[in-house]
């Protein structure tokens, strides 16, 4: 799903183990091999990228997309701030201003948000990664509450830049006013391996009418394995949805589950009723970690 996000298929250094109050992990070894690729972005490409996404740009990147109404299966977040989750804004390969939804999650450097690959890079081109990164947790309706905190690396699995396989990433911001990503928002536990089943509840800034990105929705349901070591979901959400969380044990008090997968693709180009996202496998685990020490 994305707007020039959009839903992939439809439209368009050795890893350590994850400690425990990180997530459930998968076991490693010293001799797995590293499978991952990281994209870093300069100090100076850091403040082009914070000057760049002005408030008028972040609206309008959303308004000028026509993706029609949102679905029924399609709801709007009145529950607790979901501070974790928020767009990441970035200019594809294309030089077009765009954005995902990403979703801070907790790890060793406090400061790692995690998406779908196809929100860092062209799938299956090396070359065309993307440009101007921010991430803006908690965003709504044009207030920017946390902060705006710029992207430095970017880090998706090898197959994601190879072969349009395993659509994951994981991006490593800068602090904001002194203080990490996580030590101002919170972050979402990983779990990583973790089967199919439960109900998951899914979020999401998709790009349709009436919302055109400015406000959080959601779905929930129960998850299904599905062909391609992905996981299945009943939802309509649509380009912009890209990258967001699916979140186990969900508490709307607190905002907060446990991150399981995230929003790459549906099932067909226009009334998509179900929502596809990877399996959080080995290859996962290495993104993750990666990012931790990038």
């Amino acid at each position: 799903m994305r707007v020039a996000p959009a839903l992939p298929r439809t439209l368009a250094a050795l890893a350590l183990a994850v400690a425990p109050a990180l997530g459930t992990a998968l076991p490693a070894t010293a001799a797995t091999p590293d499978v991952t690729d990281t994209v870093t972005y300069t100090a100076p490409e850091r403040r082009a990228a914070l000057a760049h996404w002005t408030p008028a740009r972040m609206k309008e990147v959303g308004s000028a997309v026509g993706l029609g109404p949102t679905g029924p299966l399609t709801e709007k977040w009145a529950g607790a701030p979901v501070k974790t989750v928020g767009r990441l804004f970035f200019v594809n390969q294309k030089g077009d201003d765009t954005y995902c939804t990403a979703t801070a999650v907790r790890s060793g450097n406090h400061s790692v948000v995690m998406a779908a690959g196809h929100c860092a890079r062209l799938p299956a081109s090396p070359d065309n990664t993307y440009s101007d990164l921010v991430f803006v947790p908690g965003y709504d309706q044009g207030a920017r509450p946390y902060g705006v905190f710029p992207v430095r690396a970017s880090v998706t699995p090898r197959s994601w830049a190879q072969d349009g396989e395993n659509d994951i990433a994981a991006f490593t911001v800068d602090p904001v006013g002194g203080r990490s990503l996580t030590d101002t928002v919170g972050g979402q536990p990983v779990a990583f391996g973790r089967p199919a089943g439960g109900r998951i509840t899914a979020f999401g800034y998709p790009a349709t009418r009436p919302q055109r990105g400015e406000e959080l929705l959601y779905c929930a349901g129960p998850s299904k394995a599905a062909p391609r070591q992905e996981l299945s979901i009943p939802c309509d959400m649509s380009g912009g949805a890209s990258g967001g969380p699916w979140l186990a044990d969900f508490d709307p008090r607190t905002g907060l589950g446990t991150l399981v997968s995230v929003n790459s693709h549906g099932d067909a180009l226009d009334h998509s009723t179900t929502l596809y996202g990877p399996v959080l496998d080995v290859t996962a685990q290495q993104v993750h970690d990666r990012a931790q020490h990038a």
